[in-house]
C-alpha cells in the first residue's frame, strides 16, 4: 500500500489517498472487512474525481486481469482489470469485436461497467453494461454473482453506479462477430449545425456507428459547422484483401506538459479551420481500420498533456431527443462567449438502459473538451447547466469534475433507488469516492 496522489484525466482535481493492488476476489475482501472508506480504480480515464478517494482507500483492480477463452457464442468472462485495449488484441484476431466502446481502449471492463459507457452504436445498440451476461461484485455484505436477471436491481445499480455498490471482480461479456478489421465509412461535411443534425436524424438508422465532429468557435451563419462521420463493418465481400489484425502499439506520446495556455481561442480557432477545410465535402465507403475510426487519440499517449498542467474539463450532457434546440442554444453560448472548446463531439442516443444511474437518455448528447484557464469558463458550465436542466438532460458522471450536488436529482430521478439498493449492500456507506462526497451520493 502506498500513499499518493491520484488525478483524473483532465487533470484538476487532484486528492491525496492509499493505493492498494489486490490480485484476488478474497484480497478485495479482506480490504473491504477492515471497514475503511474504499473505491475502486482501473486505468483513471475517468475525466474528473469519479475514481479518487480523498484520505481514503483506493483498490487498483490492474492486477485482476486474467482473460478467459472466447467461446464460439462469443461470450468471454474476463477479470475487472482487463482493458478494452487488451481484449481487443486477443479478439479482433479471432473475429471478434466489443459490443460498444468509448473514445478509448484503455478504460478496464470494470470501469466501462462503472461508467455504463457508450459509443458511437447507442443509438443502435445502446451502452455497454447491456452485453453483460453476468458479473462478480464484493459488496461489504458479501460477494454476490449478479445479472439482468439475477438481483436485477443490484446489477442496475452497478451498471453506471460509478463503483459506489462494491468492487467488481469479473464480468462475462458477449461479443460482435465481425469479418473484417475495417469499417467502411461514410465522411460529410456541413456548413452549419443545423445541417449535420437534420441528416444524422433522418438517416442515422441506416448505419451502425455515426459521430459529428462541431465547431464551436464559429458564430453566425456558419455556427456548429460540422463534419459527420458514419459507419458498418466491412465484410469479407467488401474488400479485396480480408484481414484481422490487432491494433498496432502505440508510438507517439506528449513527452511533458505543454504550456498553459497553449490551447486558447486562438490557436483553436486556427485548427478548427484547418480541420474543417482538409475534410472532404462527401466521400463514401472509404475503408478505415478499426483503431483509426474508434480510438483515434490513442494513437498519442499521455495526449492530456496537450492542455498544460492547469488540465481540461470535459463537460458531456445529453437531452431529450425533442429538447434539440438545447444543442443550438448550448454552442451560441460556447461561440458567443469565446471560451475555447478544443474537441466538440455530437451523437444520438437510442433507449436508455435499465441503469438507475445511466447517463443516456433517448435523444442527443454533447461532449465538449475545455482548457482550464479562461475567466468566464466558470460562468459558461453554469449557464450550460442551467440549459441541460430546463430541458430535462442530464450531465456524465464519468466526465465531471464540477456539478453542484443540488443540481443531480433533477437530472437522475431515479438516484432514490439507487441509494435504496447501495444501503442495502453497503449499509455503513463504506464505498464512496470524491465525487459521490461532492455530489452527495454515498447515502444518508
Amino acid at each position: 500500500m502506498t500513499r499518493t496522489t491520484l488525478y483524473g484525466w483532465g487533470r484538476t482535481t487532484p486528492s491525496v489517498a492509499n493505493l492498494a493492488n489486490p490480485d484476488s476476489e478474497s484480497a478485495v475482501g479482506e480490504q473491504l472487512a477492515t471497514g475503511a472508506a474504499l473505491i475502486a480504480r482501473g486505468l483513471g480515464r475517468s475525466y474528473g474525481d469519479a475514481a479518487q478517494l480523498s484520505g481514503g482507500l483506493v483498490l487498483s483492480n490492474l492486477a485482476l486481469d486474467e482473460m478467459g477463452a472466447i467461446n464460439e457464442q462469443g461470450v468471454v468472462q474476463l477479470g475487472a482489470g482487463v482493458s478494452i485495449d487488451q481484449l481487443l488484441h486477443v479478439s479482433i484476431p479471432q473475429g471478434w469485436f466489443v459490443p460498444v466502446t468509448p473514445g478509448t481502449r484503455q478504460v478496464t471492463v470494470a470501469g466501462a461497467i462503472a461508467a455504463d459507457v457508450h459509443g458511437k452504436n447507442h443509438h443502435r445498440d445502446g451502452s455497454f453494461a447491456q452485453h453483460v451476461l453476468e458479473m462478480r461484485l464484493v459488496t461489504p455484505s458479501g460477494t454476490h454473482t449478479v445479472s439482468p436477471t439475477k438481483d436485477a436491481p443490484l446489477f442496475w445499480a452497478t451498471a453506471g453506479g460509478m463503483g459506489l455498490t462494491g468492487f467488481l471482480t469479473s464480468a462475462t461479456i458477449q461479443m460482435l462477430p465481425i469479418e473484417t478489421d475495417k469499417v467502411l465509412v461514410d465522411t460529410e461535411r456541413f456548413a452549419d449545425l443545423d445541417g449535420v443534425m437534420a441528416a444524422m436524424k433522418e438517416r442515422d438508422h441506416l448505419y451502425k456507428y455515426s459521430v459529428a465532429w462541431v465547431d464551436c468557435m464559429t458564430r453566425g451563419a456558419h455556427m456548429g459547422r460540422a463534419i459527420l462521420t458514419r459507419a458498418s463493418h466491412a465484410t469479407a465481400s467488401d474488400l479485396d484483401q480480408v484481414t484481422l489484425k490487432a491494433p498496432k502499439p502505440t508510438k507517439l506520446f506528449v513527452p511533458f506538459d505543454a504550456p498553459s495556455g497553449l490551447l486558447n481561442a486562438l490557436s483553436v480557432r486556427a485548427f478548427n479551420e484547418l480541420w474543417f477545410r482538409s475534410a472532404p465535402k462527401l466521400q463514401e465507403n472509404e475503408a478505415q481500420e478499426l483503431p483509426t475510426f474508434f480510438h483515434p487519440l490513442d494513437g498519442v499517449r499521455d495526449w492530456n498533456r496537450l492542455y498544460g498542467k492547469r488540465g481540461f474539463v470535459q463537460y458531456q450532457f445529453c437531452v431529450p431527443e425533442d429538447a434539440h434546440e438545447t444543442i443550438v442554444k448550448a454552442i451560441a453560448r460556447l461561440s458567443s462567449s469565446g471560451v475555447a472548446s478544443f474537441l466538440a463531439v455530437l451523437k444520438r442516443f437510442g433507449p436508455a438502459s435499465p441503469g438507475l444511474l445511466s447517463f443516456p437518455m433517448p435523444g442527443w448528447t454533447l461532449a465538449l473538451d475545455l482548457p482550464v484557464g479562461p475567466r468566464d469558463l466558470p460562468g459558461v458550465l453554469d449557464d450550460l447547466d442551467d440549459l441541460v436542466l430546463e430541458a430535462n438532460g442530464r450531465i456524465y458522471f464519468a466526465k465531471d469534475a464540477r456539478l453542484a450536488p443540488e443540481k443531480v436529482r433533477a437530472m437522475y430521478p431515479r438516484l432514490d433507488e439507487f441509494l435504496e439498493v447501495k444501503s442495502r449492500v453497503d449499509p455503513r456507506h463504506q464505498m464512496a469516492s470524491d465525487l459521490a462526497r461532492r455530489l452527495q451520493l454515498v447515502g444518508k
